[in-house]
């Protein structure tokens, strides 16, 4: 119990949950909005905001306020979060890109009457635009600012 106690008192580790779990909130209420609910968004990565870039944001943000720039925690908080970014943008967009491609060849086989690939259906939804990013960065920012001001 001490250990949350202490978990839930320590601002480095409660900015980035707060941007983590805005942005899910948020994502869940774009989904309704758009068509309805989707439990992926409980937990998914992707959508929009990116909870990934409002989590690092807060980190990145949180650690910089608590021990300054020229801080060993900052250096190493700022170069993980920005290639958790990048590879948010990069890496699993591509990857988002090359599913749906896959899934397209493989209905297009099933649909000339051709055997189709061996394969299961790849996820879809996997990376994220840069707006998404953006927003999501905002909300690590905001997040963070505000987890810094609290009276304790």
């Amino acid at each position: 119990m001490h250990f949350v106690l202490e978990l839930f008192n320590n601002k480095i580790f409660l900015a980035p949950a707060a941007g983590w779990f805005l942005a899910q909130l948020i994502k869940i209420l774009v989904d309704i909005v758009k068509g309805g609910f989707c439990k992926e968004r409980l937990y998914g990565g992707t959508g929009m905001p990116s909870s990934q870039a409002a989590t690092v944001a807060a980190l990145i943000v949180i650690t910089r306020a608590k021990f300054g720039a020229g801080s060993f925690e900052f250096a190493l908080v700022l170069f993980f979060g920005f290639i958790v970014i990048c590879d948010a943008r990069g890496v699993r967009y591509e990857t988002q890109r090359q599913g749906k491609a896959l899934n397209n060849l493989n209905e297009e086989r099933k649909e000339q009457g051709k055997q189709p690939l061996d394969i299961m259906k790849f996820k879809e939804r996997v990376g994220h635009t840069v707006p998404e990013i953006v927003v999501g960065i905002i909300i690590g920012i905001v997040c963070a600012l505000i987890v810094y001001h609290l009276p304790f």
